[in-house]
């Protein structure tokens, strides 16, 4: 659960889950904007910035996409950890 209201700490395993999902903020435009412009430049040594440009925009762009299947996976295992502690009858902080 990402919001808990009247807790006055979050659990470390609630600021890791909003440490990944600040952390999409940063990787989307730096993973796109790098895969432009190094894909221009290493594109300029081959006399084709254009072509290396487009290549390096699909890369980052796969790069950014890498990454968000990755804090996907991430949080759905934390959420099934969860779900399974509530279900043994536990609190999210693993006691009973």
């Amino acid at each position: 659960m990402i919001l808990k209201p009247g807790k006055g700490e979050a659990d470390p395993g609630e600021r890791a889950l909003w440490g990944d999902l600040m952390s999409l903020g940063l990787t989307f435009p730096l993973c796109i904007a790098l895969g432009f412009f190094l894909g221009r430049w290493i594109g300029g040594w081959f006399g084709r910035p254009t072509v290396g440009q487009w290549a390096g925009l699909a890369w980052g762009i796969g790069a950014a996409f890498w990454e968000l299947y990755k804090v996907n996976r991430r949080m759905t295992r934390r959420d099934a950890e969860e779900l399974r502690r509530l279900e043994e009858g536990k609190g999210p902080d693993g006691r009973g």
